[in-house]
This record gives structure tokens, sequence and C-alpha cells, in this order.
């Protein structure tokens, strides 16, 4: 099922009548482990809380936290509060929810754009050269996570999962593999979070890790992007003990333009 069906089905569900709602479920291809893909999943409830809020409010920033996992095939609902719609901010939470147990909770902050005196460029840059073709894994049953069969990962520098490399990071490109009709928030946010966890890539087998928190701070909201482009990405790791990490990643468009930065706690069971 492509993520455009997905993602309309959310939103005629969240635009419907309690008793007329249809049943929302993600099928197994979307599937990250046990659990649907965080990506995906904080995808959908975004797309339920931008229903909420109108269009002259751009996405800033996006805080995703993984609760529970989502059962991939099985029903779930998502509830949706408008916290505080203020003069210039709108600040919105959105909770998936399933067999009674919150899996998924994202609070999503929406701002006007204003005149301003103040006006700071970024200065990060990249010299990734642009990638011709996926090159990341194979999909490999019961190893390569199901949900990677609709992004493609192009990897320049970083080592691949389990792998025992001495470097904690990741450089690469991504997008979709079947481009959607038009590149929403929502798609981005799905497409972020495609990459492996830094860390794994410092094991020599394979252990679970999972995000515990994810937020995303977007810079880009005057530009539109294309369903087809390219989407360059660098990650970090910045701190890693006790079996938590925090990375930190930037995102640029084909351009070069920096569109978002993205921060996650991932949790390692090695």
């Amino acid at each position: 099922m492509h993520i455009d069906d997905l993602i309309d089905a959310t939103n005629l569900y969240i635009n419907s009548e309690e008793q007329d709602r249809p049943q929302l479920s993600i099928p197994k291809e979307w599937a990250q482990g046990r659990t649907a893909y965080g990506g995906l999943t904080g995808a959908l409830v975004y797309t339920a809380i931008r229903e909420k809020v109108s269009n002259d409010r751009l996405l800033r920033s996006f805080a995703c936290n993984f609760v529970g996992p989502v059962i991939t095939e099985a029903p779930y609902d998502i509830e949706v509060e408008v916290l505080r719609q203020g003069k210039n901010v709108t600040q919105v939470i959105g909770k998936a929810i399933q067999d009674g147990n919150v899996c998924v909770m994202v609070q999503a902050a929406f701002g006007v754009s204003r005149d301003s005196k103040i006006d700071v460029p970024n200065t990060d840059r990249h010299s990734m050269r642009a990638p011709t073709k996926a090159d990341f894994l194979p999909q490999i049953p019961k190893i390569t996570p199901k949900f990677l069969r609709h992004i493609d990962l192009a990897r320049q520098a970083g080592g691949l999962p389990f792998t025992g490399s001495k470097e904690s990071k990741i450089d690469g490109w991504m997008r979709f593999t079947k481009p959607p009709k038009v590149l929403t928030d929502a798609h981005l946010i799905a497409l972020i979070d495609g990459w492996p966890p830094t860390t794994l890539q410092m094991l020599n087998w394979p252990a679970p890790a999972s995000t515990m928190s994810w937020n995303i701070e977007f810079v880009y909201p005057h530009y539109a992007f294309s369903p087809q482009e390219w989407f360059a990405y660098q990650v970090r790791t910045r701190q890693a003990a006790d079996g938590y990490a925090q990375t930190e990643a930037n995102i640029w468009d084909s351009k070069g333009q920096l569109i978002a930065i993205s921060r996650q706690t991932i949790a390692v069971f090695d």
C-alpha cells in the first residue's frame, strides 16, 4: 500500500463523524520489526493534526514519543486536541491508540510567517555527490525491515548495521521509491526516519533498538519540493552511554538548502 493511500485514509478518518469513521490499520509491508515503521506512524498522527490547523500556519516543530509498538494489521485510532491557538502560533497534540493504550504521541507547533529584522542564514553545507540510484540494503527476508521497500536510501559514508564499524555516523540521500502525488510535511516526516540508528553499525551482531523520542525542527516553510526529489541526510551521534544514544541530523533538499534538523533519543538493547 502506497503512503498516499494511508494518508488519504487518515484524512477521511479525522474528517468523519465518530459513528461513521472508517477503521485505521497499517499493512505488514510497512513493518519495522515488531511494530509499524515509526516514521509512518508519526506521519499519520501528524496528518490528523494538520487537518485541525489553518493553512496559513506552517509547521515549525514536530515532537514525537514512541510510547509502545503499533501492531500492523490491527485496528488503531487517532485522537487530536488543539492545546492553544494564539495570534501567531498553534500547538496541537495527537495520539495513536491501540487496544486502549497510547502508542505514539505527537506535539506539533505551527506558526504564521512574520516580517522580522532578524535574518541569520544557515551556514551548514554538505559536499555529497547527488546519487543516481539507491545503494543501501537489499530486501532480505527476516533481516531487512519491510518498510524499506518504500524508501530509496543511497549511503555515501558510515557503516551498515551490525558490521562492527568504528564510526557512528551516516551520510547519504533519500527519496520515496514510488513518488507521492504531492510531497507534504507528512511525507517528509515519514522519509526522514528511514535511516537506521547510527549506533547499530558499531555492533558486531544484531541487537534490538528503538527510538524513544524524536524531534524535527523545520526551516523550509517557503519552499516546495518535487515528489521525485532526493534529500541529503547527515547524522552524527552526539553521545551514547548506558544503553541510550542521542543523535542529530541535518536534512537538505537537492539544491543544498537546509530544510530540517532532526534529533533522536535511541535505546539500544545490546
